[in-house]
């Protein structure tokens, strides 16, 4: 005998569980896949069913019109039948019209088909059989009894009166029916049958009743004398006088359910349509909201057939608040009782359901719409744009020319014994970039300076080698194209780049090299600072911003600050001032033009930067978008001070000129709004054709990421506006290069006219606008100083404007330069140091060091000589 030891006993135990807990997972498995086969084997059943139904449907309907045509061909007299789905067909209709209840068979079809949708989706859009259960019962018998009697009658009634022997339209049971009832009485006792026949359908599949009958035709004579209320209630029973019946047959039974006029009020909350919940407005308050069935009670109280019929039990919902969410003004107030006067039938069109905790009306508490006030404005539409017709070029005479420029490329190139492997070509609007993929060993170097080598080959103007290109190892040569093409405004809105973008600020731009709209979101960049030589694009390309944005957003979402020193750029948008347009309360004119004006705007926008600030820390939250959302779920009161806020975007088109003209006055706003005001919706396009340091300076620079550069004179103005070479290559006429950051893509601007803009600003005009335009917060200015007043020339060193000068052109605040410089004792070179602190032209004293010289430029330094009176 074997003997077990426990561990082996333990473990024959563990085996046994495990193989019963495996044998209990295997038959679930089976009956899963089972019930899945079953479910499968039902989907496809009825699906079939479907198909059936349909197919024979048709062929039935068509056999009404080719009936004869159809029987010469199954008897065999004619070669092809006349239905509509062929000999399939022919046979289907004849075998089911024929041999069943004739062309009333579409209704078994009709049966059949909701059989499929049942087996197929498992639901029942109409009620096949009569359920006593269920919570709402089924009108008649179900679908299936009432269409088999109602096409037997009918079958049955068609037979009566003809003609034809071929069981046709009335088919073989309407034959056989209707032909022992004519042997049996006359025709006039076959006509009485039938119609007995036909009531007792009508009352137990339609609910048909003697009194529903009378009520009926009843309500024909009392309708010229009846209100326009009533109207509308007999209207309702021209459409359920058929129900009328079932609704007694209720009352007799005791089913209690509700009328749909007695639905009574509960405690604190709104009796709509029983059990509709519409919205939860916190963890405590549920409102119910009346639905457009719902009719009100025209009686406060019960008739004396109401109080004996058995109403249903009410449970009143208390909703439990937590007490410490409750203030001791806020009483739970309890529900008023509606008051008995003739207007107490309109109670349900205006419901005035307040909130049990806060005793708001619930329409408050519905998200804010910004759009509301101005609902009827209408976005403009591409069709105010124009199409600009490329010259078309032949598709051979296109791949020549590239080909050319290919071999030329390889033959220089091999020429200074570089070697490559492949080189294909990417055609866009403007250039046609070269992508080069290199021998191994070849230094990307030696082919960067061969630039002016290819350009020479190609006999090309603008020639630029990216070595190489990022995120790819090939190197690419950009080589302009001989026919360069017009990228149209119109084709960039137009794109599924624009019209699908989910962007806060969108802004079409242009084309890549390789034909793609390029779509930028000016709210992410955050500012955009544009430079480029005269004519070569830049008020183009404001334009193109402008108009991405007006088609994009709406007036209540966007406001533009725009200023235009030249005061001929800008003068087409000053007629949507009350759309689109933000200025100073006091201002006369919605383009700002001059210089004084402008410093005072920057100062207002700094000021509405720090006020929104202070909302957004009120409102624990981090930007505007988060804000504005805030807002709009009514989480921010108005009476806090909170509002909603609108993005700004200001556009400046010559800064260098204010720089020349006001200097630290415009640079100092300047530098504070491209810091801090990203966050709180103000963004910044500042474009200048002079891109040089004293223009565009370190902090300005720090502070704009996204730059864009049109052809410029110089690789050093290049260098300054992108950090690199490459502006100096460009062909002009829109070709642009934009950086954001670390990428540097070349674009060809998108091309807008003014005709086009004139269109687009009058369309918008012609609208309904805000009463006045959006007002900044206004801007008072600190009391003048001695730099704006006329000074007493004897107060004033007569070295003091040679001493400025110097100072100014060397940037060198030091009292021992102008000992030197203009042989002066110490003394008097003090003097004179502290006079040009006083007029602000040097900053104050810093020990050893030099002092800071605050005027950038001579032509600034003479405009306080204007204002001191010197000059």
């Amino acid at each position: 005998m074997r003997i077990l030891t426990n561990h082996q006993v333990s473990k024959s135990k563990g085996n046994g569980k495990k193989s019963k807990t495996a044998n209990a997972q295997k038959t679930a498995k089976k009956g899963k896949s089972s019930a899945h086969s079953s479910k499968n084997t039902r989907i496809v059943i009825g699906i079939v069913l479907m198909l059936f139904a349909v197919l024979s449907a048709i062929s039935i309907f068509s056999y009404i019109f080719t009936h004869s045509a159809d029987i010469l061909y199954i008897d065999g007299n004619i070669d092809k039948p006349a239905n509509w789905l062929g000999k399939m067909g022919a046979y289907l209709a004849h075998g089911i019209a024929d041999y069943s209840f004739g062309i009333y068979a579409i209704g078994l079809m009709l049966i059949l088909f909701f059989v499929g949708v049942k087996l197929t989706f498992d639901k029942e859009p109409i009620t096949l059989f009569k359920s006593k259960d269920s919570e709402h019962p089924s009108r008649g018998l179900g679908l299936i009894i009432n269409t088999f009697l109602t096409i037997s009658w009918l079958s049955m009634f068609t037979a009566l009166f003809s003609p034809n022997s071929e069981n046709f339209p009335e088919g073989v049971f309407g034959e056989i029916i209707t032909g022992a009832l004519k042997s049996g009485t006359t025709l006039f006792g076959a006509v009485g049958i039938l119609i007995g026949i036909l009531f007792v359908i009508l009352i137990l599949c339609y609910n048909l009743s003697p009194n529903s009958v009378i009520e009926f035709f009843s309500k024909f004579k009392k309708e010229d004398s009846d209100s326009e209320g009533e109207k509308v209630k007999k209207h309702r029973g021209f459409f359920s006088f058929f129900r009328k019946k079932e609704d007694e047959d209720e009352d007799e039974d005791e089913q209690g359910v509700y009328d749909e006029r007695e639905n009574e009020e509960l405690p604190g909350l709104y009796a709509g349509e029983r059990g509709s919940v519409s919205k939860k407005y916190d963890n405590n308050t549920i409102v119910f909201e009346p639905t457009e069935d719902t009719e009100p009670d025209e009686s406060p109280t019960q008739t004396p057939k109401q109080a004996q019929k058995p109403q249903k039990a009410t449970t009143k919902f208390e909703p439990v608040v937590p007490m410490d969410i409750i203030n001791e003004n806020d009483k739970v107030a309890k529900p008023e009782e509606p008051e008995n006067d003739e207007e107490e039938g309109d109670a349900e069109e205006t419901p005035t359901t307040e909130s049990k905790t806060s005793g708001a009306p619930i329409e408050e508490l519905e998200d804010y719409d910004p759009r509301k006030d101005l609902s009827t404005y209408q976005f403009p539409t591409t069709d105010l744009l124009m199409d600009y017709q490329n010259a078309e070029i032949d598709e051979e005479t296109k791949r020549k020319d590239l080909y050319e420029k290919k071999e030329r490329i390889e033959r220089t190139l091999k020429s200074f014994g570089i070697e490559i492997k492949k080189i294909f070509a990417k055609v866009g609007p403007t250039v046609t970039l070269y992508e080069i993929v290199p021998a191994d060993g070849v230094r990307i170097s030696k082919i960067k300076n061969l630039e002016d080598d290819i350009a020479l080959s190609l006999a090309a103007l603008g020639i630029r080698i990216i070595a190489p290109i990022p995120g790819k190892g090939t190197i690419g040569i950009e080589v302009p194209n001989a026919n360069p093409q017009i990228v149209p405004m119109k084709e960039l809105l137009e794109s599924d780049a624009f019209k699908n973008s989910k962007y806060e600020l969108p802004v079409a731009l242009g084309k890549t090299i390789s034909n793609e709209s390029f779509v930028a979101d000016l709210a992410k960049m955050p500012h955009l600072l544009m430079a480029g030589a005269t004519g070569q694009g830049k008020s183009v390309g404001l334009n193109a911003i402008i108009a991405s944005l007006l088609y994009k957003k709406h007036p209540a979402e966007l406001k533009f600050v725009l200023v235009d020193p030249k005061k001929v750029e800008f003068t087409l948008y000053s007629i949507i001032e009350n759309h689109y347009l933000a200025m100073l309360p006091n201002a006369t004119e919605p383009i700002i033009t001059d210089t004084k004006k402008v410093i005072n705007t920057l100062n207002s926008l700094c000021n509405e930067m720090d006020t929104r600030y202070d909302l957004l820390k009120t409102a624990s939250v981090r930007n505007i978008k988060e804000y504005n959302a805030k807002f709009c779920h009514r989480q921010l009161s108005p009476a806090n001070g909170h509002r909603y806020l609108p993005y700004i975007v200001l556009i400046i088109d010559e800064f260098g000129d204010l720089i020349m003209t006001a200097g630290r006055e415009i640079e100092t706003p300047i530098a504070r709004l491209a810091q801090l005001a990203r966050a709180i919706g103000i963004h910044l396009v500042i474009a200048t054709q002079r891109p040089s340091v004293k223009i565009i300076t370190g902090a300005i620079k720090a502070n704009f990421p996204a730059r864009v550069a049109f052809r410029v004179a110089s690789q050093i103005d290049s260098r300054t506006i992108l950090d690199s070479s490459g502006a100096d290559q460009l062909i002009g006429r829109g070709d642009m290069l934009i950086s954001t950051g670390s990428d540097l893509v070349r674009l060809q601007c998108a091309f807008i006219d003014t005709p086009e803009v004139e269109k687009l600003t009058r369309f918008i005009a012609e609208q309904q606008g805000y009463p006045e335009p959006f007002l900044l917060p206004e801007y008072v200015e600190e009391e003048t100083d001695n730099l704006d007043a006329n000074v007493d020339s004897d107060a004033i060193d007569p070295c003091f404007m040679d001493a400025a000068t110097l100072i100014v052109e060397t940037q060198q605040g030091s009292t021992s330069l102008i000992q030197r410089r203009m042989r002066l004792g110490y003394a008097r070179a003090g003097r004179i140091m502290d006079q040009l602190e006083e007029f602000k032209i040097v900053g104050p004293s810093m020990g050893s060091k030099v002092r800071e010289v605050k005027v950038r430029s001579n032509e600034e330094l003479r405009v306080i000589f204007q204002n001191m009176g010197l000059i």
